[in-house]
């Protein structure tokens, strides 16, 4: 399918769990779904159909901190990823570091956000220890630093798990585009504008408006990225500044972690002020984008819905998992689960092959586009 063509993509996805069940069957039968099957043997089997998807296919969350002993922790280096991501069958994470961690915390409300101003220079020496965090990652604990599709492509038939470099936030560059070129050259290959911290990209979800969108010099980040070889990531600008974003862009956008506004799925939710609307999706897909949906739902089963409520809107190629692993709860304990997740896609009514492009392969179209 031609990845501009708008009138397929938009469509909504008709739903038919009963009718994928039996295809699934089918494919592992020769054709006749099992008589008398038990409960198990029929779990057994949507796992061997999970598998079979990730062996096809290269399977990436779009975002991630790694868990409870990943970037953003406190822990040293450890083998921690890369045996968690074999367990699982995940190829590859999109591993970010957050250069305004050091100043985040909870707000008056209960929100989280920038409760401190950085000293000049401060979150940029944070971002350089992330840095370095990785590089003694992929020296030593069994994890490859992917730099190109071709890289990705050879640690997936090698069996070996691997991380794209991903930076959540610019706020280190301090209008220094010269720091996104060293970032480059340090292996990041995935950025994202805007997080939690005033900057002077644009506008974010959950802070005060001040820029009406995006700034001259997000403008020229975009186009940095653009040359470069980044994927631009605009999870967490606001709508206005998306659209505006979009108005800069030449290539393909990403939206990593989110879920759609209203998601019944999610439920109440303190995190609905970073869901996104219908229009705000719709913008990012129709240049041939992808959203991503984060695990913040009672269950797999729940996060499957949650992936069709927003493959309903803007169709299943440009709906992709970013998880948002880190400390906080959710449906994806750890990446030991990813091929159960991807069994409770097919169970819940993705055919195996769309179930391939959510779990990497609409990410993949994006990073051969930005990235190559």
């Amino acid at each position: 399918m031609d990845c501009c063509g708008h009138d397929q993509r938009l469509m909504p996805y008709p739903w038919r769990a009963g009718a994928m069940t039996m295809s699934v069957d089918a494919m592992l039968s020769g054709g006749t779904a099992p008589v008398g099957s038990s409960a198990a043997a029929q779990t057994a089997e949507t796992a061997a159909a999970a598998l079979a998807v990730l062996r096809r296919s290269i399977s990436v969350d779009v975002h991630s901190h790694g868990g409870k002993t990943g970037i953003t922790s406190k822990a040293p280096p450890s083998d921690d990823l890369a045996t968690l991501m074999r367990a699982g069958s995940l190829a590859v994470a999109c591993l970010a570091d957050v250069p305004d961690g050091p100043i985040l915390g909870r707000n008056a409300a209960g929100v989280l956000a920038a409760v401190r101003t950085p000293q000049p220079g401060q979150l940029y020496q944070h971002h350089l220890e992330r840095l370095a965090w990785v590089d003694a990652l992929v020296a030593q604990h069994g994890i490859r630093r992917a730099l190109s599709a071709a890289d990705l492509e050879a640690a997936h038939q090698a069996g070996q798990p691997a991380i794209v470099g991903d930076v959540e936030g610019l706020d280190f560059l301090e209008t220094k585009l010269e720091r996104l070129e060293e970032a480059h050259r340090r292996g990041i290959r995935h950025v994202q504008l805007v997080h939690y911290t005033p900057n002077d990209i644009g506008d974010f979800q959950t802070g005060a408006v001040t820029h009406q969108g995006l700034t001259p010099f997000g403008a020229e980040v975009i186009r940095a990225c653009h040359r470069l070889g980044l994927v631009c990531d605009v999870a967490h600008a606001t709508e206005a500044t998306v659209k505006q974003a979009l108005k800069v862009a030449t290539k393909p956008l990403l939206l990593s972690h989110t879920a759609l506004a209203g998601s019944a799925a999610m439920g109440a939710t303190p995190l609905v002020p970073r869901q996104v609307s219908r229009d705000h999706a719709r913008a990012i897909a129709e240049p041939g984008g992808s959203i991503g949906i984060w695990h913040f739902f009672a269950s797999l089963e729940k996060y499957v819905d949650g992936l069709k409520e927003m493959a309903d809107v803007v169709g299943v190629d440009h709906v992709s998992i970013g998880t948002d692993l880190h400390v906080t709860t959710g449906s994806l304990t750890d990446y030991s689960q990813w091929v159960q997740l991807v069994a409770a896609m097919l169970r819940g009514g993705f055919t195996p092959e769309d179930a391939g492009k959510i779990a990497g392969g609409n990410y993949m179209r994006i990073f051969r586009v930005a990235v190559g």
